[in-house]
């Protein structure tokens, strides 16, 4: 049978490459062979076909190129690759892979979501493996990389080819038009998935809600460390009003929230009316973010509509969508034994999952997401965290995190972090992040088969925030 493979290529183009543990791959080839950092080639002897990848190239004092890459698998005589089937050799002829190799290895053996297309090379179709998903990601761009129209290109392949609910914490609105239709499309694909999008439940609650539901939360509903916090009670320094909570608990139950006041005013103990006035005094009861009447957000993430988007932004005390935040992560673990698969998105996750400490509040918040980040993959509840700034998060999420997503960032502190945190990434690769044009990432992790930087597709759904432009005179 004749060998499925690309045409030999011209020795002006080939170069060499040997293994010696059928992992790595020393490469040697000249300038004008093509490659780049993040190729993906073949390489060929008497044994047969195997694909590799460029993680790292250097000038030559015979003004080669010199680098060295990794084994991804080998190819078959009818052509099918087989990933991790690789062997050691001594000298090989390297070439650039043609795309329909490319393409077999980033189609994967799962449901793709396809994002975009790879960015050195040919322009084959780059995607995600949804099945991956089952693990936390962590997104990040610098501001003006395109990182949140690109998130909006994943959550959209998320609606449309899977059954994973999302609930997305949105700082900013930038996921409020989720449903809405972006213009027409440019190709009949792409308009279909359009269409296709206008069938998924996709749920906006805002703190104004006009058209939209009210973004409502129960005070009774939150765990006790939430209420303390909301309180700021420190359960040793504050420990007559911490008792007094604790009893207040036990006493109103479910009751609405202009109740708590009441009930303490009838308790005769300076506790209560300590409680109380601090209470009044944070002004609690005047803040929009209380249910009452309406339905909590809880409520309606237990409906598990495809996405839940929360948007944060508008309340007037910046405390409020802290306490959005709490009472649903506190909601979420609280019912974790159900194991109901869910992605929790969290945008401009630096505010809530900070690196410092900050207000009891502030630490709350981030103490529920570090525990999710460490334990809550086995019942279903998976992170995806987005970020400008990778070292304003909160470390030990960022190292339970088995995906990553990074787009232009010109930090070499949060590049050298991304380096130590990612270790399963060649620092080569990158360092080439720097040098990204708008709406190019890497990708990398269990999520996709091999590090792979990739251009990002168009937008299906209407982007919610975006910038401000400067006024020109005519």
């Amino acid at each position: 049978m004749q060998r499925s493979q690309e045409p030999t290529p011209s020795t002006d183009r080939a170069g060499t490459a040997s293994s010696q543990d059928g992992r790595r791959l020393d490469l040697h080839v000249p300038l004008e062979s093509g490659l780049a950092i993040g190729s993906i080639v073949t390489v060929t002897d008497d044994a047969g076909v195997q694909v590799g990848q460029v993680h790292d190239l250097s000038l030559s004092s015979d003004g080669s190129s010199r680098g060295s890459g990794s084994l991804l698998g080998a190819l078959a005589d009818d052509g099918s690759l087989t990933p991790g089937a690789t062997r050691a050799f001594g000298s090989a002829v390297l070439a650039p892979a043609a795309p329909d190799v490319s393409t077999r290895l980033f189609g994967g053996s799962g449901e793709l979501l396809e994002l975009g297309t790879l960015r050195v090379g040919h322009p084959v179709p780059v995607g995600v493996l949804a099945a991956r998903l089952n693990r936390h990601t962590f997104w990040c761009g610098q501001s003006g990389s395109g990182k949140t129209y690109a998130l909006g290109v994943l959550l959209e392949q998320v609606l449309l080819h899977t059954r994973l609910p999302m609930v997305i914490l949105d700082p900013n609105s930038d996921f409020v038009a989720l449903g809405e239709r972006a213009g027409t499309a440019s190709t009949a694909a792409g308009r279909a998935a359009q269409d296709e999008l206008q069938h998924r439940s996709v749920r906006v609650l805002r703190p104004r809600p006009g058209d939209h539901e009210a973004l409502r939360v129960r005070f009774t509903a939150l765990s006790m460390e939430g209420k303390a916090a909301v309180l700021r009670l420190d359960p040793v320094a504050d420990r007559d009003e911490y008792n007094e909570l604790v009893h207040l608990e036990l006493e109103v139950g479910s009751q609405d929230t202009t109740q708590i006041v009441p009930q303490l005013r009838t308790r005769d103990s300076a506790a209560a009316r300590a409680l109380s006035a601090r209470v009044e005094n944070l002004g609690l009861l005047g803040w929009d973010l209380w249910a009452r009447e309406h339905r909590a957000a809880a409520e309606v993430l237990d409906e598990r509509p495809d996405a839940t988007v929360l948007d944060l932004a508008g309340f007037s005390n910046p405390d409020e969508y802290l306490v959005v935040a709490m009472s649903v992560l506190d909601d979420l673990w609280a019912k974790r034994e159900r194991r109901r698969p869910l992605l929790v998105v969290i945008d401009e996750a630096h505010n809530l999952c900070p690196s410092d400490d900050g207000s009891p509040l502030q630490n709350a918040v981030r103490d529920r997401i570090v525990q999710i980040a460490a334990e809550g993959r086995k019942y279903g509840l998976w992170l995806l965290l987005s970020t400008q700034r990778p070292a304003k998060v909160q470390r030990n999420v960022i190292s339970q995190c088995d995906n990553l997503a990074l787009m232009r960032m010109s930090s070499p502190s949060d590049i050298a972090e991304l380096a130590t945190l990612f270790g399963f990434v060649p620092v080569p690769m990158l360092e080439e992040s720097p040098f990204f044009r708008q709406g190019e990432a890497l990708l990398a992790g269990g999520f996709v088969p091999a590090p792979t930087a990739i251009t990002m597709g168009e937008r299906l759904t209407r982007q919610g925030g975006g910038d401000v432009r400067v006024p020109l005179r005519s």
